[in-house]
């Protein structure tokens, strides 16, 4: 009997196999197909008005705020002490151009972004309804993702575009105005205005129709690569291929594979422009017409070899390189274009400035989903000052109405809710992560963000770098736990002793002057690194939402004082009545 079980087993279980994996392509053949149709009919629908919602939000934001944009900008360059009168010339011949740049620029982008999120937002949420477990949550999700989401979405995005021309342009202009404090004038000789506008017309002239040209000429290349990548991944079920439940996601980036490609065409040209203009700065920087000229040159060099290394062709380029710089520095703005090492064989490669995909073999997605999103920080670090506003609230340092009037005040009022609380906020998660032993930082649900696990976000760049210095210098000060409380009421307060005299939280002030001098710079480091964040996308959105559920808090917590003190009252009565009976 066992041995006719073997041979039936032996018999039948390759074909079995092989029908299950019929099956299951079939099934994921299907899927892809269904979930193509479906999306494809809720962005007809929900596209339209989407895009037709962030087209008319985000122009008219542009058009509106223009004038004042205009004399914002004008007005902020003739008050500010940090230029000299050379260059304040060079800056307003160049602002008509600018301000041109920023109409066209600003509403063809807006139109593109508008109509890519509108339709594809709806396809591309279909899709990722097929990675529920159940049939029926696919089918339910598959209808209901992207459709009410993505109208939300495109408001959430008028609102913050809103903010960044409203609010953050404002602030940086004011900056620009007010900080000249210690801080050496940037001067520009008279003679050297003419070379800058000459200089920048002519990076315009050569870069933005070579540019052009290589981009297109390379562009078949780059769809032909892509499309050799993606279906090498297909076929050997690496990359996004390798979980079943994303193939059809991976099968709808083979379709939109010519829309990057395309994208990719614009976004050069688009990139052109500003690598042009910025050859008036190479002249401000070296004071020499000549060597502007040389970086107009070079930059068609080093985009013609960017190309090459990021496509896979021949290393190298066969375009003139002249060198622009009198000497390097490590941290030179310019644009500059690194040989990709993995074509050498050499580590890991440094991407270079300019936005064109990548083409080496794709992750798989459990790993792009194991790494810490930006989303999360943002999210996690607004939890983290949710629960800070709390305490400060139940110890009565802050009140309900100071939150009220911090959202009604204008930007730079009530300082201790705007900059000193998330400020307060983030000291702590460096505390957190100082006394845990942490290489990085460690957010307030227990994930660490280091080095390798960070987003390769350039707005992060701008965080946590410095943040990670800072924690180096409070750990170097090794200070004692009566200065740490001190640090706390300085950052909360934002310097404000008068203020931070009223919370007594056992702190002690350092009789050291130098360090207290040292103890002060860290909280106004602190309270820099949120004010430059404040003015980040979707900030404001979010905070403004915190102190929301920060007043509401407070009013529930004092509704809940007043109900027991009422009952308390009630029960005291009782009983003297009793006593008198």
């Amino acid at each position: 009997m066992d041995s006719v079980k073997a041979w039936v087993a032996g018999n039948y279980a390759e074909p079995m196999a092989s029908m299950h994996n019929s099956l299951r392509v079939a099934y994921v053949v299907f899927s892809f197909c269904a979930a193509f149709f479906l999306g494809g009919i809720k962005a007809m629908v929900v596209g339209p008005v989407a895009a037709a919602l962030m087209i008319l939000g985000n122009v008219g934001v542009i058009l509106v705020l223009f004038p004042a944009h205009v004399w914002w900008t004008i007005y902020s360059l003739i008050k500010t002490d940090r230029i000299n009168a050379g260059l304040k010339l060079a800056v307003l011949i160049a602002l008509p151009v600018l301000f041109g740049l920023w109409l066209g620029l600003g509403i063809f982008g807006s139109v593109l972004v508008a109509l890519g999120y509108g339709f594809f937002t709806p396809w591309i949420s279909t899709f990722e309804a097929f990675r529920q477990e159940s049939e029926a949550k696919k089918f339910l999700h598959g209808i209901v993702d992207g459709t009410w989401g993505t109208i939300k979405g495109s408001c959430t995005v008028v609102r913050d575009f809103a903010d960044i021309c409203f609010h953050s342009y404002p602030v940086y202009l004011k900056e620009l105005r007010e900080n000249s404090q210690n801080r050496e004038p940037h001067s520009i000789r008279l003679l050297d205005v003419p070379s800058c506008i000459v200089v920048a017309i002519l990076g315009l002239v050569v870069d933005i129709p070579l540019y052009t040209v290589i981009a297109l000429i390379k562009s078949p290349y780059m769809l032909f690569k892509g499309w050799q990548r993606l279906l090498h991944d297909l076929i050997s079920r690496e990359g996004p291929f390798l979980e079943t439940v994303c193939v059809p996601i991976a099968g709808l980036a083979i379709l939109f594979w010519p829309l990057v490609v395309v994208g990719s065409v614009l976004l050069a040209i688009v990139s052109s422009i500003f690598v042009g203009l910025y050859g008036a700065v190479i002249v401000f920087q070296e004071k020499s017409f000549q060597r502007g000229v040389s970086y107009v040159v070079t930059m068609v060099a080093e985009f013609d070899e960017y190309t090459n290394d990021w496509l896979y062709l021949r290393e190298g380029t066969i375009l003139p390189k002249p060198s622009y710089r009198k000497r390097k520095s490590s941290n030179s703005t310019e644009f500059s274009v690194r040989t990709n090492a993995s074509v050498k064989g050499g580590g890991p490669s440094e991407a270079p400035a300019m936005l064109v995909p990548k083409l080496a073999p794709a992750r798989s997605v459990r790993e792009a989903i194991q790494e810490v999103k930006m989303v999360q920080i943002l999210d996690n670090m607004m939890k983290a000052c949710e629960h800070r506003g709390r305490e400060l609230l139940d110890r009565n340092v802050i009140t309900a109405g100071a939150l009220n009037e911090s959202l009604r005040a204008k930007e730079g009022a009530h300082e201790t809710i705007r900059l000193g609380l998330p400020s307060y906020s983030l000291l702590w998660d460096v505390l957190q992560s100082i006394r845990a032993g942490s290489g990085g930082l460690l957010l307030g649900n227990g994930i660490e963000v280091d080095q390798h696990n960070r987003p390769q976000d350039l707005l992060l760049d701008w965080f946590f770098h410095p943040v990670l210095v800072l924690k180096e210098q409070i750990q170097a000060l090794n200070m004692a736990e009566e200065e740490v409380r001190f640090l706390e009421k300085l950052t909360l307060f934002v310097g404000d002793m008068a203020k931070s005299n009223a919370w007594d939280n056992g702190a002690e002030i350092p009789q050291d002057p130098v360090r207290l001098a040292q103890i002060q710079a860290i909280s106004r480091r602190l309270v820099g690194i949120m004010r430059s964040m404040s003015k980040f996308p979707t900030h404001r959105r979010r905070f403004r939402h915190l102190v929301k559920l920060l007043i509401a808090y407070a009013i529930e917590r004092e509704g809940s004082f007043r109900s027991s003190a009422s009952s308390g009252h009630s029960a005291s009565f009782f009983e003297i009545t009793q006593l008198d009976v």
